[in-house]
Formats: structure tokens, sequence, C-alpha cells
């Protein structure tokens, strides 16, 4: 099926071409703080989990604990309810 043919003869892509960027952007240093400082790509992201790594570091060390101090009291675990091993 082919293309409708534009009836007015307006292309909206030739004049978005044509207008291009204004010279002067009235808006350019509104938008322009949303995208340094605090505000860049980055910063967003490492803020997007506080704590994250106080929890993972907490968590690290309990595996550690549990595994090289507290890991004799799992091998007993069927003893404690009365099977015999």
């Amino acid at each position: 099926m082919a293309p409708r043919s534009n009836l007015t003869g307006f292309d909206p892509a030739k004049f978005a071409a044509a207008a291009g960027q204004p010279a002067n952007d009235p808006w350019a240093r509104a938008e322009a703080w949303r995208y340094t400082g605090p505000f860049t790509r980055s910063n967003r992201l490492r803020g997007s989990f506080p704590g994250f790594g106080i929890a993972l570091g907490a968590f690290a060390v309990y595996v550690a604990y549990d595994k090289l101090i507290a890991g004799g009291s799992h091998a007993h675990h069927g003893a404690e309810h009365g099977h015999a091993t």
C-alpha cells in the first residue's frame, strides 16, 4: 500500500531541519543545572543505594565470622535434635 500524499504540502521533518536550534535559547541556562554538579549521572547512581557499601561490608564480616569461628556449630546440627550421627 502506497503512503498517502500530504494534502497540505507541510512536511514536519523539513520544518524541524530548517528551524534548527535557536541562536539564543532562553531556557538553556535553566536546563544546564540538571546535568552538572550533584546531578550528574554518576552522582545520581551513587546516591541511589545509600548504605549499600556499609551493609555489604557488614555482611562480608558476618559470613567470614560464621565460616571461620562459628563454623563448628553447624556441623553438629543433627546431634542437637537427638539424631544419632
